[in-house]
């Protein structure tokens, strides 16, 4: 397991058994990056995430670009779940790690996780599934889509009069992703300090709807605030649920642009270019009109914005200090200074070539997050020790986990 010569990471030392599949496999990255030692067993034949698209050279069959982010900076290993020797060998890896990310293939293997935690002491598994262990939906399985669905994100987006859209990619298990990583590091700090291990169950279909703001707020309480009349807002495609906010057409691409949080100046702005003059009346000064005059200043907005060219619309509202953001298609966020500027952009290696591929979602300072090591290739087996025989003193020395 490579772990090269580079900064510390702020988890250097931490054994991470990583069992995950889409729903958790992030989590799994997360940890790595920040220098956890993350073994990646494998079954005979590869990892089947290894066939998830888009692919080197545009064609299925070649090697996975999403794997090669996802499944980096660990070791791998090849077990075979229907093998004795390599399902014992399984559970003594879980014994020896300080952290299993397991989204089933314990209790596939005839594991219990239970057991695990009551004879390895401080041991933190985190369990990730579609629905958790209780509940009538427990048994049910969910791919991103149909988790977004049932997770009630779905039906925030689109406009009134259009179907609620799929988000781009698989956002769910991102979000997922993330709450596993996190549970798992709580976990781990409270056995450091306690000596107690335990379960974490992380279940998808939890950690959307924690991520829906105000959508709940207003079904609970839409009685006691505007500009709600019903429990449920409507779907109204970019207007932000405030309606002070939206993803207007300039010249040359879109803007999300907002009169706040000085709508004055707003007006100012608006009326300096021939836009919104009636709203300087006196009578707008009434709070008893306000949400009437925001009304109208969006619609003024709605008029204006179409007559600027979108970089220098964007440019000129930050010299204003007003909080608009240009809708960066992919090409130019490739491009983006702000990132190149950051040194975000990292290099992964794929079919022996770099690529260049998303960074950290943070920055650490003095344990750095970086991509400490390709994903481990398929063609050399996924398995430090295919050669030899799969003893756990092999294995540990292997992947590095020998004290």
């Amino acid at each position: 397991m490579s772990n090269d010569a580079g900064p510390v990471g702020a988890l250097d030392g931490v054994r991470v058994l990583d069992l995950t599949d889409e729903r958790a496999i992030y989590g799994a990255k997360l940890l790595a990056d920040l220098g956890a030692a993350v073994l990646r067993p494998e079954p005979p034949g590869g990892d089947p995430l290894r066939r998830r698209g888009p692919f080197a050279g545009g064609a299925a069959g070649g090697e996975s670009l999403w794997y090669a982010h996802f499944g980096s900076s660990r070791g791998g290993l090849t077990l075979d779940s229907e093998s004795d020797k390599d399902v014992a060998t399984l559970r003594a890896l879980a014994c020896a790690a300080d952290v299993v990310l397991d989204n089933g293939r314990l209790e596939a293997c005839g594991l219990d996780a239970e057991s695990l935690v009551g004879e390895r002491a401080g041991l933190v598994v985190v369990r990730s599934s579609s629905f958790g262990r209780e509940g009538p939906w427990r048994d049910y399985l969910a791919p991103d889509l149909v988790a977004s669905a049932l997770g009630g994100i779905c039906a925030t987006t689109g406009d009134v009069d259009t179907p609620p859209l799929k988000l781009f990619g698989e956002l769910a298990f991102l979000l997922s992703g993330t709450y596993v990583a996190i549970g798992a590091l709580a976990a781990l700090r409270h056995a450091r300090e306690t000596g107690e291990g335990q379960i974490v169950d992380a279940a998808v279909h939890e950690a959307i709807p924690s991520a829906l703001e105000q959508v709940l707020m207003y079904a609970w309480y839409w009685e006691l605030v505007g500009p709600a009349e019903a429990p449920v807002l409507p779907r109204q495609g970019s207007l932000h649920w405030t309606t002070l906010y939206e993803v207007l057409q300039a010249q040359g691409g879109g803007v999300m642009v907002t009169p706040t949080p000085d709508m004055e100046a707003q007006l100012a702005w608006l009326v300096g270019e021939g836009f919104a003059e009636e709203l300087l009346d006196p009578k707008w000064e009434d709070p008893e009109l306000r949400m009437e005059y925001a009304r109208r200043m969006m619609e003024a907005m709605r008029a204006w914005v179409p007559t600027r060219e979108v970089q220098g619309l964007f440019t000129e509202a930050q010299e204003r200090h007003a909080p608009y953001g240009r809708v960066l298609p992919p090409e130019l966020l490739l491009e983006n200074p702000q990132l190149a500027a950051r040194g975000w952009w990292q290099s992964y290696r794929v079919g022996g070539e770099a690529v260049q591929g998303p960074g950290g979602p943070y920055r650490l300072e003095g344990t750095p997050w970086r991509v400490r090591a390709e994903a481990p290739s398929v063609e050399a087996g996924a398995d430090p020790v295919a050669e030899g025989p799969k003893d756990l003193a092999g294995v540990l020395s292997a992947i590095g986990w020998t004290d």
